[in-house]
């Protein structure tokens, strides 16, 4: 946790697990976004996964152990998401590795700006995993915990723009961008789709005053799926 590597500045953590996987005789490739991706060669591995990024304040991290737990000084954050989970990873390669123990083929896939997005594993070159299937070391809940899925979040804003007049004197001049919001609202699924799937229209902000027509009116909403 004491190198920094808030989104999009990964580079220096992402050059320190070049070195320990390396060092533990695995291939280790780079995408065309900065995402490492590393194996043993094996066929069907089921790959590990953990992101590198993680958010502000996160410069300059001075950790401190508390009884049994890692904690900051309280300047910064941890960085435990989700650099515990890139731990976890390496100890368990290490470990696996050092006993000799018996083993499947060995794969992992350390991403990039995960915290401003997924974009790092949103532009991760699949053609360089082998794995079909894979366990992600990023989530709340105590350790046993494991998540099957988990939805995807779209956010929307949508910004419509018509044309102002009195109301009162002159309302043919005018072009109502609430009634458009409204109009296209009535066309959106609402609630639950299916048994995946929900979709939303949270807000809805527009006018100024009673006597004009409204100029300008904003839809904002989301949609939410464990199948994108």
């Amino acid at each position: 946790v004491r190198i920094d590597s808030p989104s999009g500045e990964e580079e220096a953590v992402a050059q320190e697990l070049i070195k320990r996987l390396e060092g533990m005789g695995l291939n280790v490739q780079r995408d065309d976004y900065g995402n490492l991706v590393a194996n043993d060669g094996g066929d069907n591995p089921i790959t590990l996964s953990a992101h590198m990024d993680t958010v502000e304040p996160g410069r300059g991290i001075q950790p401190l152990v508390e009884r049994d737990r890692i904690v900051s000084d309280g300047t910064t954050i941890l960085g435990g998401d989700c650099k515990a989970g890139v731990a976890a990873i390496l100890e368990a390669l290490e470990s696996v590795l050092e006993d000799d123990t018996p083993h499947g083929a060995i794969e992992v896939a350390f991403t990039r700006e995960e915290e401003i997005g997924l974009v790092g594993a949103r532009n991760l070159d699949l053609s360089l995993l082998k794995g079909k299937e894979a366990v992600v070391f990023d989530g709340e809940g105590p350790p046993s915990q494991i998540t099957s899925s988990s939805p995807t979040y779209i956010g929307f804003d949508i910004e419509i723009t018509g044309r102002a007049a009195h109301a009162g004197a002159e309302p043919e001049k005018g072009i109502s961008a609430i009634r458009i919001a409204a109009e296209l609202i009535t066309r959106f699924p609402q609630g639950r789709l299916d048994d995946e799937t929900t979709f939303n229209v949270g807000t809805i902000e527009g006018g100024s005053v009673r006597n004009t027509v409204p100029e300008n009116t904003t839809v904002v909403g989301e949609f939410r799926s464990r199948n994108l």
